[in-house]
């Protein structure tokens, strides 16, 4: 894809990312506008995302995101990041009614791409990396490299995660050349938590259990807690990666919930479970080794299903 090709005779371009937007989409979202905006500064470039969480405001121009999507006319490009369409959220009926849609992913579950033009890589730490390969380097600045940086840490788990490679390497190499302080960005959008966030997280894994001999761990948060310490979605992040250290364990499973039997899933692996074809399995997707997806029922009955996917995985490898 060429990306400046695809966007020059554009007069208004949209750029959107999925609900519940992650470092990646945030970093993504931003780095682009910023870019897009320099090399096309006669078109009206807008990113439309839900709220991100306040840890991303150290991101350039993320008081500009529109979350309200509002009705307007179609755009003559409209960006789907780090999604399918259908994880677009607000943003969906822009894309369905744009002249012409790109589609820029690392997600398996999205190997083919949904745009009519598609950049995606599965092989990729994150979709800020395929941003960064889509832009000329010499129209970089310090304020897009920081942008992409936050989105690359925190899909590849600071670099601990499997999808980190040497091509990932060598571009935070590049990144932090711009003399942000890198050091302060991965601490306070990436570990450090509020005094409630961590309470919660206490809470959470004080009710995880083990089982299938060890191998998996799970816990659960509802809406009662949730209301209890005043949080939503977004202070839970960190609680699925705590339990994939637990020594011995392959798979971590964490459930949050949405509405009444309705519970947001979200799953790591260490080793040797795909949770992304797990996750399929129940209309969601993601990464081998880290997925989720929406399912309906009571935790005990959403853990089985889950269990009895995760099971034949194991099994196959024993």
């Amino acid at each position: 894809m060429n990306l400046l090709n695809e966007c020059k005779s554009a007069k208004t371009i949209g750029i959107g990312g999925h609900i519940r937007p992650d470092g990646d989409c945030v970093g993504s979202c931003m780095a682009l506008w910023m870019y897009l905006k320099k090399q096309c500064p006669d078109a009206l470039v807008e990113v439309f995302i839900e709220q991100p969480a306040d840890i991303f405001n150290c991101i350039n121009g993320v008081d500009r995101i529109c979350s309200d999507f509002p009705e307007r006319e179609p755009f003559d490009v409209f960006i789907a990041l780090d999604c399918v369409p259908d994880r677009l959220g607000g943003a969906e009926k822009y894309f369905n009614a744009a002249k012409k849609t790109l589609n820029i992913d690392h997600h398996i579950s999205n190997a083919a791409g949904s745009g009519m033009v598609n950049y995606v890589k599965p092989q990729a730490s994150s979709t800020a990396e395929l941003i960064y390969e889509l832009m000329d380097e010499a129209e970089l600045d310090v304020d897009i490299a920081k942008a992409i940086y936050i989105g690359i840490i925190h899909d590849c788990g600071v670099f601990q995660y499997s999808n980190t490679s040497p091509h990932t390497l060598q571009i935070a190499a590049k990144l932090i050349s711009y003399g942000f302080d890198f050091t302060r960005i991965i601490d306070e959008t990436f570990y450090e938590k509020t005094y409630v966030q961590s309470q919660v997280m206490s809470e959470a894994l004080l009710k995880s259990r083990l089982f299938m001999d060890g191998k998996c761990i799970v816990t659960s948060v509802d809406r009662v807690m949730m209301e209890a310490h005043g949080i939503g979605p977004k202070d839970l992040d960190g609680i699925v990666n705590q339990m994939r250290i637990v020594r011995g364990v392959e798979c971590a499973i964490f459930l949050y919930q949405v509405s009444n039997e309705e519970y947001k899933v979200s799953m790591r692996s260490n080793h040797d479970v795909d949770v992304s074809a797990v996750a399929t399995k129940f209309g969601g997707g993601g990464h081998v080794r880290a997925a989720g997806c929406t399912m309906q029922g009571e935790v005990s009955q959403i853990v089985e299903k889950l269990a009895e996917q995760i099971r034949k995985q194991l099994d196959a490898t024993a």
